[in-house]
C-alpha cells in the first residue's frame, strides 16, 4: 500500500525534486485577463451560467482565485474551463503564457499535460477492447512477449544484488490499467527496483516521455522486461510506467503507430485540433512556457526534465506522459466520457465501456482501495471518488486525474459537470488548484441534481 505521498496533489512536487536548477532570477507577474470566447470548431456552445443552474457572480470566484495565485507569484497564468449539460458556462484565462516575453495567457494556449495523457491512452486501449482484441484478464505477456516470465523482487543479497521469486500469477491487463501490476516509476520511492529503472533510463525520463534518441515503445518494454516487478501483481497500488506499456499495447493490437491510432480514432473525431506528441512550428507561439520555483520561491522558466523537447515528433510516443493539448481539446475528450462515449453525434466508446473505466478496479487480493487517499479508489486509468465525504468532494462517482505540470480535470456524472484546468508549473510551492477550483465551482451551483 502506498503512503499519502502518492496522492495526486503531491506528484508534481515529487517530480520537481529531480529538476536541476541553475542561478535563477525572479519574474514579473503582472497579469492580463483574456476574453472568454470559445472556438467556432467546438461542438459545445458557450452560455450564461444561469442557463445551466449556476450563479455568475459566484462562478467568477474561480477566475478571481486563479488571478490571486498569479498576483502572489505562485502561477504565471492559468486557463480554466467548465461545462454543464453539454454547455460551456465558464472559460477564462489569467496571467501570462510567458512572463519574460509578456505574452498573455489565452484560451487557446497549448500545455504539457503529462499524466493527463493516461486517460487518453486508456480510452484508446478500451476502443480495441470493444473490438474483441483482448480481455482485461488476459496476461500482458500474451501480447508483449518482452515482458514474459517476470520475476518479483523480495529482498537484497549481501552483495547488493536482488533476490527474486516467481510471480504468483501473470500480470493482467486489468492490473496494468489500474497500477496494480507490480511496476514502478523509479522516482517516487527508493528500492533496488527503482534504482534499476533509473539505470535503464525508465524513471524520470519515462515520466517525461523521454527515452534515448530513436528509441521506441518496443525498446521501452524490452528494457522493462529485464527488471523484476516491485511487488506481486495485484497486491498493491503503485503509480507506475504501466500506461506507457498500454501505449505500446495499442500498437501491437492495432498494427498502427500509437500516435496515428490516437489521431484517427480519438483526436480527429472529437475535433481535438491541437492535441499531439509535439508542437508544430506554426503553433509554438501558443505553447506555454514551463516554470519551476527557485530557491527563493520565485517562478523561473525551466523544463522539469532536462532534454525535454516538444518541437518535433519523438520516436517514443509516451502513453503515460507525452501529450500536449489545450483546455478546449481536453474538454471535448472529457465531455465525450461524461456523455457515455459520444460527443456531437460521434461515438468513441459504448456507455458500458466508459462505466467500466470509472468503476473501482481494486484487486480482491488488496486489503484496501488504491490511493491511500480517503474515499478514493482507482479504475482503469482514472481515480474514482467512492465516498464524497471522506474525499472532501461532492459527488459519488466523480473521476479525475492530473498532470505533473499542474494540469487537472474532473468529470462529475451526478451534477453533469466537466472541469478542465491548465497551468504550467511544478515544485513544492504549487498551489492546490484542483481543490480550490472544485470548492468554488460547486458553491456556484444553484440547481443541484444530487440532492
Amino acid at each position: 500500500m502506498v503512503n499519502s505521498s502518492y496522492c495526486l496533489q503531491n506528484i508534481s512536487k515529487l517530480i520537481a525534486l529531480f529538476t536541476v536548477l541553475s542561478t535563477l532570477t525572479a519574474c514579473n507577474t503582472t497579469t492580463i485577463t483574456s476574453s472568454n470566447s470559445i472556438g467556432a470548431e467546438s461542438p459545445l456552445p458557450l452560455v450564461a451560467p444561469e442557463e445551466v443552474g449556476m450563479d455568475s457572480e459566484r462562478l467568477n470566484r474561480v477566475t478571481t482565485a486563479m488571478q490571486d495565485l498569479v498576483d502572489q507569484g505562485l502561477l504565471a497564468g492559468a486557463v480554466t474551463m467548465a461545462a454543464r449539460d453539454n454547455k460551456v458556462m465558464h472559460f477564462e484565462s489569467v496571467g501570462y503564457r510567458d512572463i519574460e516575453a509578456q505574452s498573455p495567457m489565452t484560451n487557446d494556449t497549448l500545455f504539457r499535460i503529462y499524466s493527463m495523457s493516461k486517460p487518453v491512452t486508456g480510452v484508446a486501449l478500451m476502443a480495441l477492447y470493444e473490438e474483441g482484441k483482448f480481455k482485461l484478464s488476459d496476461p500482458v505477456e500474451q501480447y508483449i512477449p518482452e515482458m514474459k516470465d517476470l520475476q518479483v523482487y523480495t529482498g537484497t543479497n549481501a552483495d547488493g544484488s536482488m533476490i527474486t521469486e516467481a510471480a504468483n500469477h501473470k500480470m493482467t491487463i486489468r492490473e496494468l490499467m489500474s497500477h496494480t501490476g507490480g511496476l514502478s516509476y523509479g522516482i517516487f520511492s527508493q528500492s533496488p527496483v527503482d534504482s534499476a529503472y533509473l539505470a535503464a533510463g525508465l524513471g524520470a525520463a519515462a515520466a517525461a516521455g523521454i527515452l534515448e534518441p530513436n528509441e521506441t515503445g518496443k525498446d521501452f518494454v524490452r528494457k522493462l522486461g529485464q527488471i523484476p516487478l516491485k511487488s506481486q501483481p495485484g497486491s498493491q497500488w503503485e503509480y507506475s510506467v504501466s500506461v506507457d506499456v498500454q501505449g505500446y499495447l495499442v500498437e501491437v493490437l492495432s498494427g498502427q503507430k500509437f500516435g496515428e491510432f490516437l489521431e484517427e480514432r480519438i483526436f480527429t473525431p472529437l475535433n481535438m485540433l491541437d492535441t499531439a506528441f509535439y508542437v508544430p512550428e506554426e503553433k509554438l507561439n501558443r505553447f506555454s512556457q514551463m516554470y519551476v520555483y527557485d530557491q527563493d520561491g520565485a517562478l523561473t522558466a525551466s523544463e522539469m526534465f532536462p532534454g525535454a523537447d516538444y518541437t518535433s515528433l519523438p520516436a517514443f510516443e509516451s502513453g503515460g506522459a507525452g501529450l500536449v493539448s489545450t483546455a478546449t481539446d481536453y474538454m471535448h475528450f472529457s465531455q465525450m466520457l461524461l456523455n457515455g462515449g459520444e460527443l456531437d453525434g460521434v461515438r468513441i466508446l459504448a456507455p458500458l465501456t466508459v462505466d467500466l473505466m470509472h468503476r473501482d478496479q481494486t484487486p480482491k487480493a488488496m486489503a484496501e482501495s488504491a490511493l491511500d487517499q480517503q474515499g478514493t479508489a482507482f479504475g482503469l486509468d482514472f481515480a474514482v471518488i467512492l465516498d464524497p465525504v471522506e474525499a472532501e468532494s461532492y459527488s459519488k462517482g466523480e473521476y479525475y486525474w492530473g498532470g505533473a505540470a499542474g494540469t487537472w480535470f474532473w468529470i462529475d456524472p451526478v451534477e453533469d459537470i466537466v472541469f478542465v484546468g491548465m497551468i504550467q508549473v511544478a515544485g513544492p510551492l504549487t498551489p492546490d488548484v484542483r481543490g480550490t477550483s472544485r470548492r468554488l465551482l460547486y458553491q456556484a451551483i444553484m440547481e443541484p441534481k444530487g440532492i
